[in-house]
């Protein structure tokens, strides 16, 4: 194949998961202030890897902790649950047949987590996820997130039902 032909193949994968990603992300049950999904950067049937950036204005720094603002963990574990569980379940879903996703309810049903590395106000944060299993509409993810050092942050696993 002939490098601009390569690019071009190139060029309209990166367009169509592009597309792709922000469909799943405008279904997602979320809105500002509670949206922790920036991008999906890259979806297969596998796996999810997505980014967010906390905005130092969020609503929970003010409290959290008083002088020394620091992403509650609960935050954390949402923003994981959005990129790793919902939107990779509306991705597999979508592969379905007969699957209208203006109807799919999500509900978490299990967190096993390890916070090891604090968020700050401001900190971009890249989640990657990876299917455990996907049957009978409940999945399944091994879950790690990475600040932009790499350093590990959270790692565990997160499962949950979706309806169609």
């Amino acid at each position: 194949m002939a490098l601009s032909s390569k690019l071009m193949v190139e060029k309209v994968f990166k367009k169509t998961v592009i597309m792709k990603s922000s469909k799943i992300i405008s279904k997602l049950p979320y809105q500002e202030p509670f949206l922790y999904v920036k991008t999906i950067d890259k979806i297969s049937d596998n796996s999810i890897k997505g980014s967010y950036t906390f905005k130092a204005s969020s609503w929970f720094y003010k409290g959290h902790f008083k002088n020394n603002p620091v992403t509650p963990g609960v935050i954390l574990t949402e923003c994981a649950a959005q990129i790793g569980l919902a939107s990779f379940g509306f991705y597999l879903l979508s592969q379905q047949e007969d699957i209208n996703l203006e109807q799919v309810k999500l509900a978490m049903t299990s967190t096993n987590v390890e916070f090891l590395k604090p968020v700050l106000p401001g900190d971009k944060v890249l989640v990657e996820a990876e299917k455990v299993y996907f049957r009978f509409n409940k999945l399944k993810v091994s879950v790690k997130m990475f600040d932009l050092s790499g350093d590990l942050v959270l790692r565990g696993e997160l499962a949950g039902v979706i309806l169609p």
